[in-house]
């Protein structure tokens, strides 16, 4: 009786995970301009909402990309491993997916958001965080981004 109503609860609790996750067309079918908007994140925002300790930016380039040069705050996964390593990624942050423009991004961006994350891609990619990251705003973000992760 009690493997019965031990298969009964696994049964129902996959059910109910499976319904958090969104189909391609479901997702195609309630596209709208909100959610156009929501997709996209810039290097500013992006820098505000790392500051705050509020997203999780991932680089999905191959792992010789991203040997090659990199962002601090980054975690590389690259898109071919993405979902096999869904675990490191933090569901209580927005997810930012980037690459060098945002073609692959883009992507990884839809392929989370039909796990059922909160994700965003970079629009200006990771070529223009990076010219955004100079001088004073790289000194200013490092500073406190610093802050926030050594607490």
């Amino acid at each position: 009786m009690k493997k019965i109503i031990l298969l009964f609860l696994c049964g129902f609790v996959s059910l109910f995970a499976e319904a958090q996750v969104l189909s391609y067309e479901s997702y195609l079918s309630a596209f709208t301009y909100e959610e156009r908007k929501a997709m996209k994140i810039n290097s500013v925002e992006l820098t505000v909402m790392l500051e705050e300790g509020t997203a999780q930016l991932v680089d999905i380039r191959f792992k010789e990309e991203y040997e090659a040069w990199h962002m601090p705050a980054a975690i590389n996964i690259p898109m071919n491993e993405l979902p096999k390593r869904l675990n490191e990624l933090d569901k209580s942050k927005v997810i930012v997916t980037a690459c060098p423009h945002k073609d692959r991004a883009i992507m990884a961006r839809t392929f989370l958001k039909l796990k059922g994350y909160d994700t965003r891609y970079l629009t200006d990619g990771l070529t223009g965080l990076a010219e955004y990251w100079r001088g004073d705003n790289a000194r200013e973000f490092i500073q406190e981004y610093n802050l926030i992760h050594s607490k």
